[in-house]
């Protein structure tokens, strides 16, 4: 049996009003029907969702869990049905610089995408560090930047956020750290520590080892993310780096593993950049929606007044 997004609707009204009754009533439709929608999906994820009691109706822990993907589906519905990318018709140049990471890590894959939609669009990419785009940026040198936007300085350049990318422990396949309860930076501190330095890292490395009473034992220092891959994987260190440039092999083929640390290391940030008294032209524009809708995070507010669904799941214009 599969889900309907009828179902979902269903769960996530009771789930945030906590009555059958009351999401009855916000939905305009019978207490008996929602309750055997939600008997159905709680038998096809065969998981136990809600608390039943007299006072109303309880998420559980599996039921949190599932609500924030209902969340998730109810927007990307939403988002596919309100679809605002530019016509493909847009043409002109567009200079776009990037740092080494976002080059080498995120955007392939989207400049294959944008080629696509866009295929009058001419993408002239500059691969710089972060100071330079910043000064190139203002200087009109490039129209955007794609960068690490958690490490901008100038108050000049204005940002955007697509995606943060948590940072992990990198350790080799078999490493004790993997049969710990907990590992903290107090651990990571008593094992030799591969340190990158490409695009600011080690800057940002040592902002959240600063605030604490211990300090990385660095052996190597590289602006090779493969050299820390290979150093890891081969159990001559430990690293923190963050997802979006993890891949659980080396170039040797040896396993890595990752650990989600017991402090709060501070994520990756990845966006867009431009100068802030820029005015932007159609390409700009172009380039800024298609990452919009590619990395729009879901708002958790207000999605059921965002989106309304008839009895089969089929969205209906909201009211």
């Amino acid at each position: 049996m599969s889900i309907s997004l009828r179902q979902i609707r269903y769960f996530v009204a009771t789930a945030e009003l906590g009555q059958i009754s009351q999401a009855a009533v916000e939905l305009s439709i019978s207490q008996s029907a929602i309750t055997t929608a939600i008997r159905e999906l709680e038998r096809t994820v065969n998981l136990q969702l809600f608390h039943r009691s007299t006072t109303g109706m309880e998420l559980t822990p599996a039921g949190r869990e599932f609500l924030f993907h209902a969340y998730e589906i109810l927007q990307k519905v939403h988002e596919a049905t309100h679809l605002n990318i530019p016509s493909g018709r847009v043409e002109g140049k567009l200079s776009v610089a990037a740092t080494y990471t976002v080059m080498g890590y995120f955007l392939p894959d989207h400049l294959q995408r944008l080629r696509r939609s866009f295929p009058g669009l001419d993408l002239q990419l500059f691969e710089l560090s972060r100071d330079a785009i910043e000064e190139g940026l203002l200087d009109e040198r490039y129209d955007i930047a794609v960068l690490l936007t958690s490490n901008i300085r100038d108050p000049q350049i204005a940002s955007e956020t697509m995606i943060s990318s948590p940072r992990r422990l990198w350790v080799p396949s078999r490493h004790p750290f993997l049969h710990k309860a907990r590992v903290s930076l107090a651990d990571v501190a008593q094992e030799p520590y591969i340190m990158l330095t490409v695009d600011e890292a080690a800057n940002t490395s040592l902002g959240y080892w600063s605030s604490t009473h211990y300090r990385p034992n660095v052996k190597l220092r590289t602006s090779s993310v493969e050299a820390v891959r290979s150093m890891v994987a081969s159990g001559q260190g430990v690293a923190i780096l963050s997802d979006m440039v993890y891949r659980p092999w080396s170039l040797e083929g040896r396993r890595l593993e990752t650990i989600v640390l017991q402090e709060s290391i501070p994520a990756m940030n990845v966006g867009l950049a431009w100068a802030r008294n820029v005015k932007f032209n159609e390409a700009m524009e172009a380039f800024r929606a298609y990452f919009r809708q590619s990395f729009h995070i879901p708002q958790i507010r207000n999605v059921r007044s965002q989106t309304r669904f008839d009895a089969e799941g089929v969205e209906s214009p909201s009211q």
